[in-house]
């Protein structure tokens, strides 16, 4: 697990963190910091769009479903919209098979369950920097 810890601190990401809860947050920040990666975070899906509409981009996402103002998958579906290819990755606690499709198809790359976890958060990080991997190889392959 901590060679996991290098490999992730290494890799210097970014996300933003979009959940109308504090605590959660509070934790799903600390967790991310815990791996190196520099947080931001913002209260609803409307915060999320205005900080992408600055000119602020992430490498991930972490988008929850139910929240005021704006949720989780009408902002998804504006992010992309708008272009934005950072990873989305959907957190909510509802599992309703129905409600999780929709969240899906509105564009996210992946959903994960609260709680968050280390596992499951290593696991994101790695699909991300398995994905730039491949993209800065392609591009080098192109350029050859």
């Amino acid at each position: 697990m901590k060679d996991n810890m290098k490999v992730m601190e290494a890799c210097k990401l970014t996300a933003l963190v979009v959940d109308d809860d504090t605590m959660v947050r509070m934790v799903h920040g600390k967790m991310l910091n815990s791996v190196g990666v520099k947080i931001q975070v913002v209260e609803n899906g409307k915060e999320a769009i205005d900080i992408h509409h600055s000119g602020q981009s992430f490498d991930l996402i972490l988008m929850d479903m139910d929240m005021p103002i704006m949720n989780g998958i009408e902002a998804t579906k504006e992010l992309r919209s708008m272009g934005i290819h950072s990873m989305i990755a959907g957190v909510s606690a509802n599992c309703v098979e129905a409600h999780k499709r929709a969240f899906m198809e509105a564009g996210l790359d992946d959903h994960l369950e609260k709680p968050l976890t280390i596992a499951k958060l290593t696991s994101i990080i790695h699909k991300i920097k398995d994905g730039a991997e491949i993209f800065s190889l392609e591009d080098h392959n192109k350029i050859l």
